[in-house]
C-alpha cells in the first residue's frame, strides 16, 4: 500500500474542528501530497497529531468520503482515490461569502434556467401546472405569513425543471440546494412594508414565468425567466449596496464615539 508524505494537520482555532480538519486532509489531497491509492493516516494517527478527538476525524473522514476526495475499505482504512479529481461538482454554502459569489451563481442559474424554462412551456404536463402552481400559492401565503419564502421559491423552480422531463434538470438544481436563492444571504429590509414591496416584486415575475409556460410559448418563458433573473442580480447588487453603506455608517458612528 501507498503511503503518503508526511504532512502539516495543525487546525486553525476558529473553525470547527471536524471542519478544519476536512479542509486541510482536502487540501492534502487536492495538492497531491496526498497522492492517488495513498492511505490517510489512521483515526488514532489523526487524533493524535491534531490533539482532536477520534469523533471529530470520523466527522471529516465521512465529510471527504461524501466529496469523493476518499474512499473507505473495511478493516483497512481510507485512502485516496484514483480518480480524485472526478468528484462530485458542489457548491460549499459556508464557501459562499463574498457578492462575488453570489454573481456567480446567479450566473450559473441563468445558464440553467432560461433554458429549462422554455422546455418547461414545450414539454409540462397539466399534472405539472398544478406542482407550479402550489409552489406560488405558498410563496404567496409565506409573503403575507410574513416569511422569506425562501423555501417555496426553491420549490417553485424545481417544479419548473421537473417539468422538462429530463431527471438531469432537478437533480442538478436539487443538488445545488435553496441557498441558490440570493436574498437569504441578505438582511433585506429595515421595515416589514419594504421587504414585502420585495418580495412581491419577485413573485409578480414569478407568476410572468408561469403564464408563459401554461400558455406553452417557449420564446416567452425563456424571456421572462431571464427577466426574472437580471433582475435578481440588479437587486442583489443594490441591496448589498445598500447594506455595504449602513454597516460603513454603523462603524464610522461607533467611531468618533
Amino acid at each position: 500500500m501507498k503511503r503518503g508524505k508526511a504532512i502539516s494537520l495543525a487546525l486553525r482555532p476558529a473553525l470547527n474542528r471536524a471542519q478544519a480538519l476536512t479542509q486541510r486532509l482536502a487540501a492534502e489531497i487536492l495538492s497531491g501530497r496526498l497522492q492517488p491509492g495513498a492511505r490517510l493516516p489512521t483515526e488514532q494517527e489523526l487524533s493524535l497529531a491534531t490533539g482532536v478527538s477520534r469523533t471529530v476525524v470520523r466527522e471529516a473522514v465521512a465529510a471527504l468520503r461524501a466529496d469523493g476526495l476518499v474512499i473507505t475499505r473495511q478493516g483497512l482504512g481510507a485512502f485516496v482515490p484514483a480518480d480524485v479529481q472526478r468528484r462530485p461538482f458542489r457548491i460549499d454554502p459556508d464557501e459562499v461569502k463574498s457578492g462575488k459569489d453570489v454573481v456567480q451563481i446567479l450566473e450559473l442559474r441563468m445558464g440553467l434556467e432560461i433554458e429549462a424554462s422554455g422546455l418547461a412551456a414545450e414539454r409540462r404536463t397539466s399534472h405539472d401546472l398544478i406542482l407550479i402552481e402550489a409552489a406560488l400559492r405558498s410563496i404567496e401565503a409565506e409573503i403575507e405569513f410574513g416569511g422569506n419564502a425562501v423555501d417555496a421559491d426553491f420549490r417553485f423552480h424545481v417544479a419548473i425543471f421537473r417539468s422538462v422531463h429530463n431527471r438531469y434538470f432537478p437533480q442538478l438544481l436539487e443538488f445545488l440546494g435553496n441557498f441558490i436563492i440570493p436574498r437569504q444571504t441578505l438582511n433585506l429590509a429595515s421595515g416589514r412594508e419594504e421587504q414585502v414591496r420585495y418580495l412581491r416584486k419577485i413573485q409578480a415575475e414569478h407568476v410572468e414565468i408561469y403564464e408563459a409556460i401554461r400558455a406553452q410559448n417557449t420564446a416567452s418563458a425563456r424571456k421572462a425567466a431571464r427577466q426574472h433573473l437580471s433582475n435578481a442580480l440588479r437587486r442583489y447588487q443594490e441591496t448589498s449596496s445598500r447594506a455595504s453603506r449602513r454597516a460603513e455608517a454603523v462603524r464610522l458612528a461607533d467611531k468618533t464615539r
